[in-house]
């Protein structure tokens, strides 16, 4: 935009302008950018110095290009003038080295508003004619997705029914009257660098303090738990404390103490929908049944892949880490109130992909959410892994850190307290000013008396798509092969069926001789942990939950090794000796040390694993056999169990819980079962329990059911053989 009219002369308006200065824009952009390069020396940008360098660039340019284009101008004058712009230019190039974000302002081909007013008062200072089209502020342009570094704009997918929701929902634009936070004013505190103190302030500790907020009492009436459900006196309070208005958290609770329920709770309890809760592959599945069993009348849908089954008019929306680069661009214009980000130590690392994309799109519900306070939660049971800046990334993402500085409520805070680094007193306060931001912390041990002593809690698990393909086929062929048994019988009237409805009894004898003709063929080759032996032929029922066992490895050990990482010492139990083999595998490469407990070992050599395993601080994790190491054993210096594989008994299955669930145990006991989603292994689960019901009315006087004392392998072969007649019946 020319500085002057298009005769080349301006009036001189102002005292700071001469009237023959063929460039007077020129000594106005060399103050200002001065200004600017004096703010930055001193931390990052403000708001309104962001604006400023942005105005001074776009001056500068179209002041360049006018005087070079200006016949009136002599030779030496042009060059002379050229010459301060290049020193404007240096300038601007120098607080760009300094504070990087600016650069992102130089791409903008129409100005926002404030820099168009801003704009428009610096040429009227210069003496320039401006016309009346040129006087209008336009408006700022449809904000387009933000996409960060990292994440390709061609891997970006939309899936079918998004285009349908935004055409649905005609309010996803930006409340532009929203209230913005103020940024603090310090006066005590003006010139310190805080960042620093708040890091150290946590490394000190605080003599034996807890890092929890103050959290209201617990409600006397639970009106929040659908029915059937029943929220403990810990989760209850923190539900209060969101129903109270407080909207961002780092819940940093022990594993099994239902931190996923009080994050779908709290989006509840906030009305904050949509919620887009981001977590790690291992515990998608689990996630989706979460929100169904807490707040069963929201929907909740599964990102997969690319996306294209997604229910785009869903109210939680689940999706792991390794995917969400395809699906930045329209999670980032959906319209989120509320995100989670579970397993928050996932994003410590703040130049890797997971955390920019995570930590943009964070930044993207503030600026979109009504009031720019959307319902933000970190989960973590380990915060903290390596140094206490692990920190830095999750108060991003909470927004208690902006711009590499602590967020105006902490710092006001610290102000107001007549403290400075300098005071003895200066870090407890500053811990204390962000523990109340938002962070909750509770160990199983101080809610023991809000626990069960013993539970089991089902981690339901994605299988890669090879191995569900692969074992579907497996179940399918199998069911098929009952299947066909099952109708030579009834040829040869041996059952009876009526109005399609099968004949139970006949199902359960084809089942019988199934399972005694798989343990003949097998014999030794049901490959468990105490042995070698490998099955062969086509699948039966035990090379099937094998395979199973298999495909779950992977993910069970890295359960573990979160879990560890977590709560400390871990147990983990398989029954096939190459699952055990991966597992080691997989903990070793997580750096986590480990011990083994096979059947093959001498006394000796497994009571040297137990003795590591219950006094050596460095070892994590024991591996154990189902059927070696679940009695007899005892490894109380856990209290988390992972099951990798289901046992065929509940007995067993108990048995192998109780070696941490033992005398001189002083905390509750959470037993872990990884269940292989869209697979026989969760129907085995539920014939597991139904048996743990039979125990219970025959020794404990519960009125519970007693279920078919049919054994485990031919209940599951009853239901393969359910599923092959329904599809048949179907077809």
């Amino acid at each position: 935009m020319p500085a002057r009219s298009q005769t080349g002369r301006s009036s001189a308006r102002h005292g700071s302008t001469r009237a023959d200065d063929p460039a007077p824009i020129i000594p106005i952009l060399a103050r200002r950018v001065r200004e600017v390069e004096g703010k930055v020396a001193k931390g990052r940008l403000s708001p309104t110095n962001r604006t400023k360098f942005q105005v001074i660039a776009l001056l500068m340019r179209s002041e360049r290009s006018r005087v070079k284009a200006d016949a009136s101008i002599p030779a030496a004058a042009r060059t002379e003038l050229l010459k301060r712009l290049d020193g404007v230019a240096t300038i601007l190039a120098q607080i760009a080295s300094r504070d990087t974000s600016v650069l992102t302002l130089l791409e903008a081909t129409t100005p926002g508003p404030a820099a168009q007013r801003m704009r428009l008062e610096w040429l009227r200072d210069a003496g320039a004619d401006i016309s009346d089209e040129e006087l209008v502020i336009a408006p700022p342009p449809p904000q387009q997705p933000v996409i960060p570094a990292g994440v390709a704009p061609k891997q970006q997918v939309v899936p079918a029914l998004v285009t349908a929701r935004a055409l649905a929902n005609p309010f996803l634009a930006p409340d532009l009257d929203r209230a913005r936070q103020q940024e603090a004013r310090p006066r005590r505190l003006l010139g310190w660098d805080l960042i620093d103190p708040l890091y150290r302030a946590f490394e000190e500790g605080a003599g034996g303090e807890a890092a929890t907020m103050d959290l209201p009492p617990a409600p006397a009436i639970d009106r929040i738990s659908p029915p059937g459900q029943h929220l403990m006196v810990h989760q209850a309070r923190f539900l209060e404390e969101v129903r109270q208005g407080h909207r961002t958290f780092l819940l940093a609770d022990e594993p099994g103490l239902g931190k996923t329920a009080q994050s779908v709770l709290a989006a509840s309890v906030a009305n904050a929908y949509p919620m887009l809760a981001v977590v790690p592959n291992v515990v998608k599945i689990n996630w989706a049944r979460e929100v169904e069993r807490w707040t069963p009348q929201r929907r909740v849908t599964v990102i997969h892949g690319d996306g294209q089954d997604v229910d785009a008019f869903a109210d939680v929306f689940v999706v792991n880490y390794e995917i969400l680069d395809r699906h930045f661009a329209w999670l980032s214009t959906l319209g989120l109130r509320s995100m989670v980000v579970d397993e928050a130590h996932f994003i410590k690392n703040l130049k890797s992909q997971r955390s920019q994309q995570v930590l943009a799109l964070a930044d993207r519900l503030r600026e979109r959410s009504p009031g720019g306070d959307p319902l933000l939660m970190a989960l973590t049971g380990t915060p903290l892994i390596n140094d206490v800046k692990d920190f830095q990334a999750i108060w991003r993402f909470l927004g208690w850190i902006r711009n590499d500085k602590p967020a105006g409520e902490i710092v006001q805070r610290l102000d107001d307290s007549g403290l400075t680094p300098a005071d003895r007193g200066f870090y407890r306060e500053a811990r204390q000013a962000v523990i109340d931001m938002g962070i909750v912390r509770r160990r199983k041990v101080d809610v023991a008396k809000d626990l069960p002593d013993k539970r089991i809690a089902d981690i339901l698990v994605e299988l890669d798509d090879d191995a569900i393909r692969s074992i579907r086929q497996a179940e399918r062929s199998l069911g098929e092969r009952l299947l066909a048994r099952y109708r030579a019988l009834l040829e040869q009237n041996e059952g009876v069926e009526t109005g399609g409805e099968p004949d139970e009894d006949l199902m359960r004898r084809v089942a019988t001789a199934e399972l005694k003709a798989s343990s003949s063929a097998a014999g030794s080759g049901r490959g468990s942990a105490s042995g070698t032996g490998k099955g062969k032929g086509a699948d039966n029922v035990f090379t099937l939950v094998r395979r199973i066992g298999q495909a779950k490895a992977e993910l069970a050990s890295d359960y573990a090794a979160q879990l560890s990482h977590s709560v400390g010492k871990v147990v983990l139990f398989a029954k096939h000796i190459d699952v055990m083999d991966t597992a080691e595998q997989t903990l070793a490469e997580a750096g986590l040390r480990t011990v083994s407990l096979r059947g093959e070992q001498s006394s000796t050599a497994r009571q040297r694993a137990i003795d590591a395993f219950q006094n050596d601080p460095e070892v994590a994790v024991a591996v154990c056999s189902l059927t070696a190491a679940g009695v007899g054993v005892n490894l109380q210096a856990a209290s988390n169990v992972v099951l990798a594989e289901l046992s065929w008994t509940a007995a067993e299955q108990q048995q192998a819980i109780d070696r941490v669930h033992r005398i001189g145990q002083d905390e509750p006991v959470t037993a872990w079962r990884i269940l292989a989603a869209s697979t026989i292994d969760s129907r085995i689960a539920e014939l597991i329990d139904a048996k743990q019901g039979l125990a219970a009315r025959a020794l404990d006087g519960s009125d519970e059911e007693i279920v078919s004392g049919d054994s485990l392998q031919v209940e599951a072969l009853v239901q393969l053989l359910r599923d092959a007649h329904r599809e048949a019946w179907g077809a």
